[in-house]
């Protein structure tokens, strides 16, 4: 069996807006010892650290494009630029992060706790007319708005029903516990040996994080931020394959994905074809 370490965990819990989330994530936090992180926090650190408005980074992961605007490159660029942060938060051990695509941000990892909360209309009508000075009819709008913006980008982006409770590893419902009673739930959970950290997910995590950071780095460069291409990477061995738009543009992703610490080779598969967006 492989060794796990006690005591490290992350946690993400995916909710619809004013589901209770926040409620959970702090009460969590105050009992475990996590530091804990929003989807507000997230959008607003990539949008600091790369350089990218963060009303087109909540466009990324928010609203689907119309048919003829659905140009993967530049979508998936954002996406993995906010991957590559959460992921740094994630390499500590130890994090509790509050947001609807935390567990499809992160999948892969299968140390992962991935929590889904819901809660009754009613709960989260009044949630939204407390919290956005809304009449009823308003707060209704908008969670229904927000729910089915989140459900078509779960499915354009990564072709899942976000809602599915077979992607969570368990589904709490703050019409039938408190927040109180969800966060004993979670924080007993948590200290499974199931949801440990082993050397095997920590080298995924490491992974997954570094093609993340190329990722990221191709979208901090304006030539290269519609690259609708793949990255992949092994131990420090990164794999750039699909199709562009010159020789030129592929000496350039090469010579930007060389330049991104941790990585120690690069092996080019890519092609001059039609996969390039501008």
């Amino acid at each position: 069996m492989a060794s796990r370490r006690p005591g490290m965990a992350i946690i993400t819990i995916s909710r619809g807006s004013f589901a209770g989330g926040n409620a959970l994530a702090q009460c969590l936090a105050q009992r475990l010892g996590f530091p804990a992180l929003s989807r507000e926090q997230l959008l607003q650190q990539t949008a600091r650290d790369f350089g990218i408005s963060e009303t087109e980074l909540a466009g990324a992961l928010d609203a689907t494009p119309p048919f003829w605007q659905q140009m993967p490159g530049k979508r998936l660029a954002y996406v993995k630029a906010v991957t590559a942060v959460l992921l740094e938060h994630v390499r500590a051990g130890k994090l509790i992060y509050h947001g609807y695509v935390g567990h499809l941000l992160l999948s892969g990892i299968d140390s992962v706790l991935r929590v889904r909360l819901i809660a009754d209309m009613e709960y989260r009508i009044r949630a939204a007319m407390e919290a956005m000075r809304l009449s009823r009819e308003a707060a209704i709008a908008h969670i229904q708005k927000v729910d089915k913006a989140r459900s078509r980008w779960a499915r354009f982006l990564y072709g899942v029903d976000w809602e599915d409770p077979s992607q969570y590893d368990v589904v709490l419902h703050l019409g039938r516990v408190t927040v109180e009673g969800a966060c004993s739930v979670v924080a007993m959970m948590s200290q499974l040996e199931e949801f440990a950290p082993t050397a095997q997910s920590q080298k995924r995590l490491e992974d997954l994080s570094l093609s993340c950071r190329v990722w990221a780095a191709l979208a901090k460069n304006p030539d290269t931020r519609s690259a609708a291409i793949n990255v992949t990477a092994d131990g420090g061995q990164v794999v750039l394959s699909g199709a562009v738009g010159s020789n030129r543009c592929i000496e350039q992703i090469s010579r930007i994905a060389a330049g991104v610490e941790g990585v120690k080779s690069v092996r080019s598969e890519l092609t001059v074809g039609a996969d390039w967006y501008w």
